[in-house]
């Protein structure tokens, strides 16, 4: 018959006191096993180190290792930044970090769960910007086209029919021809003029025209009408001739004067230019002064 006893009352004295010094055993031991803190702070003087040893050793502030060794977590920032300074300081000061971050998962409702890698790896995702027309762009094509149709337009002399210049190949006349000993002489009846003369009864007077002729030798050239067109810039051979003119004014660089010689309005130019010489001339409607 039952008298009213469960069956953990009706076990041995022997088993029941071995249990009650079994948890006293574990609470004495619990009891007497430092705090985080204490343990980190006793190994760290028992290593003969100070508090700036350990924050230049580990990089972790020296506020935050007071806080630790007083078992005050709350400047680390959180619980994992705090076991990640738990498992330095360790280190630093030769514990297992191991044994105290168990302490510390106990002490604080264990371990905490991992981040997820997605949240923390993963790349933003960066919208493409809207950009608006780019205007410098298509003022640069607007200049090109720009230039590009005047150029053009220079090339196939399109100006207006006011400053229109011709020029015209032409034959130099020679000073120094005479007739053939052979030639049998004719009647005077109509003598040809002289071709100076011929050239100002050819030239328009309400323009200017210059003839240049390479006799000697050949001569680079460039000739520019009086908006600074330019007209001719090339080599003059030897023998060969060029005709311009323009309403106003010629502008001229013989790169070897001494080879050519100029008719100018119809009027042969007698200047003593040197070979290999380098002569800028201009003339107008009016010129020669003196011919």
């Amino acid at each position: 018959m039952s008298n009213g006893n469960s069956p953990e009352d009706e076990r041995p004295i022997e088993d029941v006191s071995q249990d009650v010094s079994e948890d006293r055993s574990e609470d004495v031991s619990e009891e007497a096993r430092p705090s985080i803190g204490r343990a980190l702070q006793q190994a760290r003087i028992a290593a003969g180190l100070t508090v700036d040893d350990i924050t230049t050793a580990t990089r972790v502030r020296i506020a935050i290792v007071h806080a630790i060794e007083a078992d005050d977590f709350t400047p680390c920032g959180g619980d994992v930044y705090a076991r990640g300074h738990i498992r330095t300081l360790a280190k630093a000061v030769g514990l297992d970090p191991a044994a105290l971050l168990a302490q510390f998962d106990a002490d604080h409702g264990g371990r905490p769960a991992p981040t997820p890698a997605a949240p923390l790896f993963e790349a933003e995702r960066i919208r493409p910007e809207r950009r608006g027309p780019n205007w410098t762009a298509a003022m640069v094509a607007a200049i090109v086209a720009v230039i590009g149709f005047v150029g053009f337009t220079f090339v196939k002399g399109g100006d207006d029919g006011g400053n229109e210049v011709s020029v015209a190949e032409g034959s130099q006349p020679s000073a120094g021809e005479s007739a053939s000993p052979s030639a049998k002489p004719k009647k005077p009846a109509d003598p040809k003029p002289d071709p100076t003369d011929s050239a100002i009864a050819a030239a328009p007077r309400d323009k200017v025209t210059v003839k240049i002729s390479a006799t000697d030798d050949p001569s680079w050239i460039s000739v520019k009408d009086h908006n600074g067109r330019l007209l001719f810039d090339g080599l003059l051979k030897q023998g060969d001739s060029k005709t311009f003119q323009d309403n106003e004014k010629v502008d001229l660089v013989l790169g070897n004067a001494g080879a050519i010689q100029l008719y100018v309005n119809g009027k042969k130019i007698e200047d003593d230019f040197q070979p290999g010489s380098v002569e800028r001339l201009t003339y107008t409607k009016g010129d020669p002064q003196v011919g």
